[in-house]
C-alpha cells in the first residue's frame, strides 16, 4: 500500500515539474538573430563523448535500400537531429511521402528526377489537346479543352546536388540513370516547424530528473521524442525501430489513405470501392522504393533553349494578366517559383579555395532563398591529402558531418577544455558536432571530402586561425599576456596562416617531412578523386 502512494505521489510530482520546466522555457525563448526559429533541446543533454556513427538497421524495399542512423541514440535526441540513408536502384522510384520535420537532402552520387508539391500552387507543366463537342445549351459547336496531363515542376538531380524539403512538403524521386542513386536525408526535428509534440520536447529535461522516482512511465516520453515520423502517400513503410530494452521491432506503416473509410474514399475521389480499396495499399508488400520497369512519363523540357523560351513566354503572359488585376498574386512569385536545389560539387560555387590545400562551398538562404523555410543549411568541404581546415566553432548551429570519401583525423573539445571526440572519421560515417563547440580537421593521406548539414539557414563559423580568424582580430599585447608569451611569438601566432582562409595547406618540420617522404613517393598536393 505505501509502495503504491509513493508511486503516485511520485507521477504527481513529476507531473508539476513537467508543467514547470514547459512554462519556463516557453518565456525562456530567445529572440536574437544570432539563433534561428528553433526548439531547444534537453537541459539534461550532454555532450561529454562523441562518437562517429555508421548506419546499422536496413530496411529493403523492390527497388532500393533504407538505412537508419541510430537516432535513439543520446547525441541525435540531444540534436534534434534524424539521418536517413537511400540508395534507390535504376528505375527506382521512391513513392510520394511528407515529414513532420523540414530536412534537407544530398545526392552523394547518381542522377534522377525530384518533385515537391507545393500545396496552392498552379500545374505549370501541361500536356492539353483540344475537342470539339456539341453543346444541347448552345447554337452550334462549343470549343473545349481537355488535358492529358498536368503536374507541378518536377526537378533534375545530379551528384553534389543539395534539396531542401519544407516541413509537410509531399515529396518523390526516381533514378531515370543507369547507376544507383545515393543520397543522404538529414531531418531537424527540432525545428519549429514540427509542431506534433514540441510539449514533449521541453519537458524531456524534467523527465531524466524524474525518473529515478517514477520508472518507466517515461519510457514512453523517450520514444515520442526520438520519433521521427514519415506520412506514405502510397505503399507502405517497412522500418524498424529500437524499443527502449535494446530490441529492435519490424514495424509496417500503411500510407495515409489506409486509414480512411472506404465508402468516404470513394466519395472524396468520386471513383469506385475497388479503386478506394487500392489507394489503401494493404497489400503492397514492395516497400518505400518501388521499380518502375517501363519508366516514368513526365512532361518535362527537351532542351535548354526551349525551356528558357517557354518560361520567357509564360513570364510574360504573366506579367501581361498581372497588370489586368488590382492585388498580384504573392503566392506564386514569392513561393511557388522558389528553387528547390543548388549543386555545391561544382568548383566555380567553390567561396574559399587553396590550389594547396582544397575548397569550401557554403549553402545558405542567401544563395538557396528556400532555406528560409527549411531553417537549414549546408557545407561542401574538399581536402586534399594532408590538408588542415582552420580550427572554428559554429556559432549558431549544430553541425552533422557526413564523410563521402576519404577519412580525416577530427578533434572537439568542449566547454571545459576537454576532447570529447578524437579519432578518425570515414567514409559513410557520420559525426555530430554541436553548437560551439571547438573542432579541427586533418584530411588523411588520400584526402577527404564531406558534407557538413547545419541547423540555421545562415549557419556562422569562427575560426580560430588564419585570415579573418579570432586571434589575427586580437591585438598582439592582447595574445601575449593572455598566453604569457613575447610579443614576437604573439606576432607569429597571430601572422603565420595570415594569408589562409578555410583550408590551410599541410606544413611540417624538417625531420617529420623527410619521414613523412620516405613513406610516399610523392608529395604533391592531389584532390581526392570522385
Amino acid at each position: 500500500m505505501e509502495a503504491n502512494s509513493f508511486s503516485i505521489v511520485s507521477f504527481w510530482l513529476c507531473i508539476l515539474l513537467f508543467s514547470h520546466g514547459s512554462v519556463a522555457q516557453k518565456f525562456g525563448q530567445s529572440m536574437s538573430p544570432w539563433q534561428g526559429p528553433r526548439q531547444g533541446g534537453s537541459r539534461e543533454c550532454r555532450f561529454d563523448r562523441l562518437q562517429a556513427f555508421e548506419s546499422l538497421r536496413r530496411v529493403r524495399s523492390e527497388a532500393g535500400v533504407t538505412e537508419y542512423f541510430e537516432e535513439a541514440n543520446e547525441q541525435f535526441r540531444c540534436s534534434g537531429i534524424s539521418a536517413i540513408r537511400r540508395v534507390i536502384e535504376p528505375q527506382g522510384l521512391l513513392l510520394p511521402q511528407y515529414t513532420n520535420t523540414p530536412g534537407l537532402v544530398y545526392i552523394i552520387q547518381g542522377n534522377g528526377i525530384a518533385g515537391l508539391t507545393l500545396p496552392g500552387c498552379p500545374e505549370t507543366f501541361q500536356q492539353q489537346f483540344q475537342d470539339y463537342e456539341q453543346s444541347e445549351f448552345s447554337e452550334g459547336q462549343r470549343q473545349t479543352q481537355k488535358f492529358r496531363d498536368e503536374h507541378q515542376e518536377v526537378h533534375r538531380f545530379t551528384q553534389g546536388d543539395v534539396i531542401a524539403l519544407p516541413a509537410g512538403v509531399a515529396h518523390w524521386l526516381y533514378n531515370d540513370g543507369d547507376a544507383p542513386v545515393v543520397a543522404i536525408f538529414v531531418y531537424d526535428i527540432n525545428n519549429s516547424a514540427n509542431q506534433l509534440e514540441p510539449r514533449q520536447k521541453q519537458m524531456m529535461g524534467w523527465a531524466f530528473n524524474c525518473c529515478a522516482l517514477c520508472g518507466k512511465i517515461f519510457n514512453c516520453f523517450y520514444l515520442i521524442y526520438t520519433n521521427f515520423q514519415e506520412f506514405a502517400l502510397a505503399g507502405n513503410n517497412r522500418r524498424q525501430q529500437q524499443t527502449s530494452e535494446g530490441a529492435v521491432e519490424q514495424h509496417t506503416g500503411q500510407n495515409i489513405f489506409n486509414g480512411f473509410n472506404v465508402e468516404l474514399l470513394s466519395e472524396a475521389f468520386s471513383i469506385s470501392r475497388e479503386m478506394a480499396h487500392k489507394l489503401q495499399s494493404q497489400n503492397d508488400q514492395r516497400g518505400e522504393i518501388v521499380r518502375v520497369p517501363d519508366g516514368l512519363q513526365l512532361l518535362r523540357p527537351t532542351a535548354i533553349p526551349q525551356r528558357q523560351e517557354q518560361e520567357t513566354y509564360q513570364r510574360i503572359q504573366y506579367q501581361q494578366g498581372q497588370s489586368s488585376r488590382s492585388q498580384y498574386n504573392g503566392l506564386e512569385e514569392n513561393f511557388c517559383t522558389l528553387e528547390a536545389k543548388l549543386n555545391i560539387e561544382d568548383p566555380n560555387r567553390a567561396d574559399t579555395y587553396n590550389p594547396r590545400a582544397g575548397r569550401i562551398t557554403r549553402l545558405n538562404s542567401q544563395k538557396l532563398p528556400i532555406l528560409n523555410m527549411v531553417q537549414m543549411s549546408a557545407t561542401r568541404v574538399n581536402l586534399y591529402q594532408n590538408a588542415l581546415l582552420s580550427p572554428f566553432w559554429n556559432i549558431n548551429a549544430h553541425s552533422v558531418v557526413y564523410m563521402i570519401q576519404g577519412q580525416a583525423r577530427i578533434q572537439v573539445v568542449n566547454d571545459q577544455g576537454r576532447t570529447v571526440f578524437s579519432g578518425v572519421v570515414r567514409r559513410g560515417q557520420l559525426l555530430i558536432i554541436p553548437q560551439n563547440y571547438a573542432v579541427v580537421k586533418k584530411a588523411m593521406r588520400e584526402g577527404c571530402q564531406y558534407i557538413a548539414f547545419k541547423t540555421n539557414a545562415n549557419s556562422m563559423v569562427s575560426h580560430i586561425a588564419g585570415k579573418n580568424s579570432i586571434l589575427r582580430a586580437l591585438p598582439v599585447d592582447v595574445i601575449a599576456i593572455a598566453y604569457r608569451i613575447s610579443r614576437e611569438e604573439a606576432r607569429n601566432l597571430k601572422n603565420n596562416r595570415g594569408q589562409e582562409l578555410g583550408a590551410f595547406a599541410p606544413r611540417y618540420d624538417q625531420s617529420s617531412y623527410q619521414i613523412r617522404a620516405n613513406e610516399d613517393d610523392t608529395s604533391s598536393v592531389v584532390e581526392p578523386s570522385k
